[in-house]
């Protein structure tokens, strides 16, 4: 297998087997409908075997950070057709990720200014950027049991107008210190009832949100992604080679297309989790080259790859891959907020980047 070997994942046919991972760009509108910006920087990014979007909050409560889309209005189905559109024009396929950023928030970047809501009532250490700049994350909600059942149907509507505006599946964010992924935590989740404690109650949440978004679009179009043992946002996992595997048994009965891991130092947790996962497992290995990310196609460990970064600073990686030519440096200084600059300009060998 090599990373030009076509491949079916779920209902999508994918041209190869390199994929453009999510990566907040912090550049929508103040309301969470994409810009122009966003239409013009996925349109050039249309050669990706699949493009996966920024982290997309599910409902008004699920806003972390500023500039960051919505898909739960009619308004921001409307802007996502638009992007939807122009990436299939060009020959491309798309999915949105679905991430709640739970108590990774501050009220002064959503829109109803009410406080972060969380597993538990737990003040993750850290500051968020605020349009007044930097400030002091607050001391989180804690949901009620009948606040989560709420939110996994906001997570279920979202995944419906994800359809409605014309992607071809949704991604649920279940790592990075967001809110599945707090659920999953052993620091950030001190519940006591059917949702905390045991490794069989912290999966839960994770299970209900994939299983009633499976339910709603076809599991075929649902894919989740994890970050075991992954410290960011101040989340502690004591028990990941227990948690992961126990979550993995869970939802592979679905059938999902695609399992995403962004891969830490533990290699045997992830061979453990390829041997137990039966559809597309897809690896991404941040930070690291890309013959190394590569050769996980070449072992088997990986059906497809994902990358960040370099996709973000070569529009036509494909082509670029394909015929050796030097790829573009990424400016970390661009990476979020701003306009067109380090976002849209990064110079393309093809004025076309269809596959």
């Amino acid at each position: 297998m090599t990373v030009w070997t076509p491949v079916t994942i779920g209902a999508m046919k994918l041209p190869h087997r390199l994929v453009m991972a999510p990566m907040s760009r912090d550049r929508s509108l103040a309301d969470g409908r994409p810009s122009e910006l966003n239409v013009e920087y996925y349109r050039q990014r249309a050669s990706m075997a699949l493009i996966i979007t920024e982290g997309t909050q599910p409902s008004e409560d699920g806003q972390g950070y500023l500039l960051t889309p919505g898909i739960h209005t009619g308004a921001h189905i409307a802007g996502w057709r638009e992007v939807t559109d122009a990436v299939h024009a060009e020959g491309g396929r798309i999915v949105v990720q679905l991430m709640h950023a739970g108590r990774v928030s501050h009220p002064d970047n959503t829109p109803h200014h009410r406080t972060p809501v969380a597993p538990s009532a737990v003040q993750p250490k850290g500051v968020m950027f605020t349009a007044t700049g930097p400030q002091e994350m607050p001391v989180p909600r804690a949901l009620t049991a009948d606040e989560i059942a709420a939110v996994v149907d906001d997570f279920r509507r979202a995944a419906a107008a994800a359809v409605a505006a014309g992607f071809d599946g949704v991604e649920i964010h279940a790592g990075n210190g967001y809110l599945v992924h707090q659920f999953l935590s052993s620091n950030a989740n001190e519940r006591t009832d059917r949702y905390g404690g045991s490794v069989a109650h912290r999966i839960r949440f994770a299970t209900e949100v994939t299983s009633a978004v499976a339910a709603e679009i076809g599991a075929d179009r649902t894919g989740l992604r994890i970050s075991p043992g992954n410290p960011y946002n101040d989340i502690s996992e004591h028990d990941t080679d227990d948690l992961y595997p126990a979550l993995v048994d869970a939802i592979d009965p679905l059938g999902l297309a695609y399992l995403h891991i962004v891969q830490g130092p533990d290699e045997e947790l992830l061979r453990r989790i390829r041997r137990q996962w039966s559809t597309a497992l897809i690896v991404n290995r941040g930070g690291t080259p890309l013959d190394t990310r590569l050769a996980d196609l070449e072992s088997g460990l990986a059906d497809v790859v994902s990358v960040g970064a370099t996709a973000l600073a070569n529009p036509d990686l494909p082509h670029r891959l394909r015929t050796g030519a030097p790829l573009n440096e990424p400016d970390p200084a661009t990476f979020y907020g701003g306009d067109h600059r380090g976002y849209i300009d990064y110079p393309a060998l093809l004025t076309r980047t269809a596959s």
